[in-house]
């Protein structure tokens, strides 16, 4: 007899390895589904602080992309490339191994992005940046899954952190045309900060309750990005504080 059965354990019946009370599907599948998000989770993290750390460390890299006009322009491009491969990302969800090479290509075109925005900020705000993001991600993560057995549900998030966003959008912008000084960039800081922890909470939830099994590279692209934007927002904080 299995052991889970020799002890008294009847998983689909919500045993100590569910996930939530009430929890219907297996507890087993769910568990191999989350851990295959976060090891690919893992692995996006750590090229793109490999990434990040040579675009930092090889001081020409910066300095092309913002000394000629042709550079400058290969820059602007390569931050876009991002959000252009999210569609064809989000198409190709669910069809390996297109997936799996359009998420490698997302992750290194956002591990430049964050290198360029690293290599302009000193070493400290950077180590206080990662290392705080560090502590909030895990704090949030094992909150929600303490949270989610308990039988709290964070889907209400979804449509607050929705026009959140727009209002970053609206408040990025504005700060763009018409710069608004230190302060402003450590409100908008501290805001994107708030928003992006409460995207970590929503996403963290989704993936223990809603996504489908085949939905693990979306799922790993949701919470790189709260994790990258997290990173950013603190960066743009400690940076506006530092100056």
């Amino acid at each position: 007899m299995s052991s889970k059965y020799a002890k008294g354990v009847d998983l689909e019946a919500g045993g100590p390895s569910a996930l939530y009370p009430n929890m219907a599907e297996s507890p087993v599948l769910r568990w191999a589904f989350i851990r295959k998000l976060y090891f690919i989770l893992t692995l996006q993290l750590a090229l793109t602080a490999a990434i990040a750390a040579v675009v930092v460390l090889v001081k020409p890299i910066p300095h092309f992309f913002v000394s000629s006009i042709a550079g400058y322009g290969l820059y602007i491009f390569l931050l876009i490339l991002p959000f252009i491969i999210l569609c064809p990302l989000y198409a190709f969800r669910e069809r390996h191994p297109i997936n799996l090479l359009l998420l490698g290509l997302f992750t290194v075109s956002m591990s430049f992005a964050v290198g360029m925005t690293c290599a302009f900020t000193s070493g400290k705000v950077i180590l206080e940046a990662a290392v705080l993001t560090a502590v909030v991600v895990v704090s949030l993560t094992l909150y929600t899954f303490w949270a989610a057995r308990r039988g709290h549900d964070f889907n209400f998030l979804g449509p607050f952190l929705f026009a959140a966003v727009l209002v970053l959008l609206v408040f990025a912008l504005i700060q763009i045309l018409f710069p608004l000084g230190k302060l402003s960039k450590m409100i908008y800081g501290g805001l994107a900060a708030l928003v992006f922890s409460g995207y970590i909470i929503y996403d963290t939830d989704n993936l223990i309750k809603r996504f489908t099994y085949d939905q693990y590279i979306w799922a790993a692209v949701s919470l790189y990005l709260d994790v990258v934007n997290l990173f950013l927002s603190l960066l743009t904080l400690f940076s506006a504080a530092d100056s």
